[in-house]
């Protein structure tokens, strides 16, 4: 009798914060103590509503990810201007990074510490989201910082990128997973791919830190952006970023497709470049879309992926975090785990159908 076939299934990351915790925020100071109870309740519900829909692995929702799921580890450093790099989104808005004054550079924050509590609700395992080193490299200005090169922030940056993912893995993270959102935006940026290959080379710095067994619990998440329900890179190809995507020594990829207009040539360039010690999850939900995704579609879609990608090397995801920047209240908390749900729910029907057809 053929063993039964097992997909994997992982969220991304964020979930929309509740109402009121991000009323209080706004009229407050993130990190203001009197804001505790609200946090810690808002992973409570968050982790407790992400076990209901069957989800096997959990995140904390990023509840505490005050202001943006990219600068979590670097918000109120006293060496930082808010008028960093400007990130342009399709539908005219746009989010801006902090800027580096003075070294040396340091994390005010690690993610680690948002494990802890995570963990004491959860009953299943729970993954990490950090940022990558790629997108902290831009903290850094065009004019040379007076008494710390470039070359010192790097070394600077990935031991801090190295300790965060370290003391995580260290406190049982199922995964750490690494958020490289700007690898697509980097080829629209330059279309040479110089500065896509210098974000890979970085990103490949930061991994060799890591044995082959360690990085089997890294992964790297590439998605075209989600804020306000708009993208900034949803027009680049994926041919531009995929080969590139996969030269980096993770085990895992967490990779947007849901979103994409045509699936089926993101995964022929998969299976390409696709290498035996890596696994491939597939978005399956699309968080940007206001639909809400049936089992049924879920599956079609698992079924879809499975024509390219191994089913030892495939899992299931969403293609994105459902609230990554965390004033964004275009989609509900609700929306965000009727949308898990189907995600686990589709997942399971594809398993059923390629066991009864192996």
């Amino acid at each position: 009798m053929p063993a039964p076939i097992t997909i994997p299934t992982e969220p991304i990351g964020s979930i929309p914060r509740p109402l009121d915790l991000i009323e209080r925020v706004a009229r407050s100071d993130s990190e203001d103590p009197d804001l505790a109870p609200l946090y810690e309740d808002a992973i409570r519900d968050t982790i407790h509503r992400f076990e209901a829909t069957g989800s096997p692995v959990v995140t904390d929702g990023e509840q505490r990810k005050y202001h943006n799921f990219a600068t979590y580890c670097v918000h109120g450093l006293p060496n930082t201007a808010p008028d960093g790099f400007t990130i342009a989104f399709s539908d005219g808005h746009a989010r801006r990074m902090s800027r580096l004054t003075r070294g040396p550079f340091r994390y005010r924050r690690y993610a680690d510490s948002y494990l802890d509590l995570a963990m004491r609700y959860a009953h299943v395992p729970v993954k990490q989201a950090v940022i990558s080193p790629s997108a902290l490299s831009l903290m850094y200005p065009a004019e040379k910082i007076q008494d710390y090169s470039r070359e010192q922030f790097i070394e600077d940056l990935l031991s801090e990128h190295e300790i965060e993912i370290r003391r995580c893995l260290r406190k049982g993270a199922h995964k750490v997973q690494v958020d490289f959102t700007e690898g697509r935006l980097a080829v629209k940026i330059d279309p040479s791919g110089h500065l896509l290959s210098s974000f890979i080379d970085l990103n490949n710095l930061a991994l060799s830190r890591f044995s082959p067994e360690e990085r089997r619990r890294i992964g790297v998440h590439t998605c075209p952006g989600n804020d306000l329900d708009s993208t900034h890179s949803a027009d680049v190809d994926y041919a531009e970023l995929l080969p590139s995507l996969l030269e980096l020594n993770a085990g895992n990829f967490y990779i947007a497709l849901a979103g994409e207009q045509d699936r089926r040539h993101a995964l022929t360039i998969i299976r390409k470049y696709l290498k035996p010690a890596q696994r491939v999850f597939v978005g399956v939900t699309a968080p940007i879309d206001p639909h809400i995704e049936t089992p049924e579609e879920v599956r079609d879609r698992v079924l879809e992926a499975s024509e390219y990608i191994p089913i030892e090397q495939l899992g299931t995801t969403d293609d994105c975090g459902f609230s990554p920047f965390s004033d964004d209240t275009s989609t509900s908390r609700d929306t965000a785990f009727a949308k898990i749900q189907a995600r686990v729910l589709g997942t399971r029907l594809a398993e059923t159908y390629l066991g009864a057809h192996q």
